[in-house]
């Protein structure tokens, strides 16, 4: 860890560093890329710090394991910059689905069902898949069309903003049903 002062705060951050720098490499002898991406060959690491210095840079070690290490001259703090930025978009790219869930009994009048589908419309318009739920309790278990019937109309009044991605089946004492935004 080492603490870089961020532009947009007067704080020291601690950042977490994966590439050693400057006097944190251990190597006696290492592979130097200059900052235009020229090789200036194998030196000696006080060498090689020397002439990072000249060049008011940081050297750093961008590949410890190769024999000797490689090593290039560049800001280190632009570095670290890129790298975080290149881990939020990549994080950003990430497309994560959450699935929302309306739970509705086979009693649900639609008066009190209407306002379950108008929540799960507004889901299904964010981009987000909805999992519709039966829960039958005591005795509503022997009457499963019920429950299915239910699920039907849901479907059939998301039909405009929604496809079925997962069709109904039962699921201990549930009746499930998957609806997926239309893309």
């Amino acid at each position: 860890m080492i603490k870089i002062k961020r532009r947009s705060s007067k704080k020291y951050v601690e950042v977490p560093v994966r590439h050693n720098f400057n006097e944190q490499i251990t190597a006696s002898q290492v592979r130097v890329i200059a900052d235009d991406g020229e090789q200036l060959g194998i030196l000696a690491l006080r060498d090689a710090i020397n002439a990072a210095r000249e060049r008011e840079l940081d050297l750093v070690e961008v590949a410890p394991n190769a024999d000797p290490p490689v090593c290039r001259i560049m800001d280190f703090g632009k570095f670290i910059y890129q790298q975080d930025k290149k881990q939020r978009e990549a994080r950003k790219a990430q497309k994560t689905t959450e699935i929302k869930e309306i739970r509705l009994r086979p009693k649900t009048d639609d008066y009190h069902a209407g306002f379950k589908v108008k929540n799960a419309r507004r889901f299904l318009m964010s981009g987000m898949k909805v999992k519709v739920r039966i829960q039958f309790r005591g005795r509503e278990i022997t009457h499963p069309e019920i429950g299915l019937e239910q699920l039907r109309e849901v479907a059939e009044e998301l039909s405009d903003i929604a496809v079925i991605e997962q069709h109904p089946g039962m699921e201990g004492r549930s009746l499930l049903m998957v609806l997926a935004p239309i893309t």
